[in-house]
């Protein structure tokens, strides 16, 4: 007795995307030895990496978004990144790492993926600890002090600036930019807050592949109480029912892209395995936003836990 045997007439029928296949979902799912088994669709440049701590998780994953920064530096090119807020920990060693090099930021651009809104796209203040240019500004450009990226810069996913991404990041890549993804999976398998569920709304891949961003977009209700349990110590009516947030338009530009996969919360519990296992060998389909992901070149960085086995163990 399982979910698909049980899900017809319960409260969960027509819950989740109606372009989840749970079979093939299912048998995504491997022994965790396999888990770094190339597969047919992953780029010859995608690699995931085993992390077997979270310490280990957020130096590697800084280090590499480091090096991003200083091997720009040492070409004399501009640098552009994508950035989350969730993964974090990696931040703080991205700036032990630049402080360490005395490398001056003034090279690199940033942009926000997302930010939570209403439906009409309003953003929280930058001065609320929910908000991710508060927790970006305090993360990261406030710790590398005079090393830090130039406010001007420095772009957020409000109403009025989103809509502007595709002709900054456009122009940057004309001058020989790279552009760099950072991000991580979502238990939706979202990246940024695309969820699954908007590819209802394309006629196609083709089309889904295009579209830039959203304002005031709906987020599913498992992306809701993801970040209820992750990021607002539970409370889910602190949580925004809405976000702006960049689209494959945007993220599927990126020259490089690393992501992260820390999603364990201790005594055996995790949320991150099977949207892990999902994104690593499903196959490319707008339906599951992160299975795009292996397409990229790029490391993702996960937690050795994530990888199993997802059997069930009670808590």
């Amino acid at each position: 007795m399982n979910f698909n045997d049980t899900v017809k007439g319960s409260a969960l029928e027509g819950f989740y995307p109606r372009g989840w296949d749970f079979d093939k979902i299912d048998a995504c799912v491997g022994e965790p030895e396999t888990i770094l088994e190339r597969q047919s669709f992953w780029n010859k440049g995608f690699t995931p990496v085993r992390c077997e701590s979270l310490g280990e998780f957020e130096t590697y994953m800084g280090h590499e978004i480091a090096m991003q920064i200083k091997l720009a530096k040492e070409r004399g090119e501009k640098i552009a990144f994508i950035l989350p807020v969730g993964p974090m920990g990696m931040y703080k060693w991205v700036v032990y790492f630049i402080k360490a090099w005395g490398i001056k930021c003034d090279h690199v651009y940033t942009f926000n993926m997302d930010e939570w809104a209403d439906g009409e796209g309003n953003t929280l203040e930058p001065t609320n600890p929910g908000s991710f240019q508060y927790a970006m500004e305090n993360a990261l450009f406030n710790p590398l002090g005079e090393l830090t990226v130039p406010p001007e810069q420095r772009n957020f996913a409000t109403k009025s600036n989103l809509p502007t991404y595709p002709e900054k990041i456009s122009a940057l890549k004309a001058t020989g930019a790279k552009l760099v993804l950072v991000y991580g999976i979502g238990r939706m398998c979202h990246i940024a807050f695309w969820e699954p569920t908007f590819a209802q709304d394309y006629a196609s891949a083709a089309e889904w592949e295009k579209a830039p961003y959203r304002i005031g977009a709906k987020i599913h209700p498992l992306t809701v109480e993801q970040n209820a349990l992750t990021s607002f110590k539970s409370r889910t009516t602190l949580v925004p029912c809405r976000a702006n947030t960049i689209g494959p338009g945007i993220f599927l530009q990126a020259d490089y892209a690393i992501g992260g996969a820390d999603g364990t919360l201790g005594r055996g519990m995790q949320w991150q395995g099977l949207s892990l296992w999902m994104t690593l060998r499903h196959g490319t389909t707008p339906w599951i936003t992160s299975s795009y992901i292996p397409t990229l070149p790029g490391r993702l960085f996960f937690l050795s836990e994530l990888a199993g086995p997802l059997m069930a163990e009670c808590n």
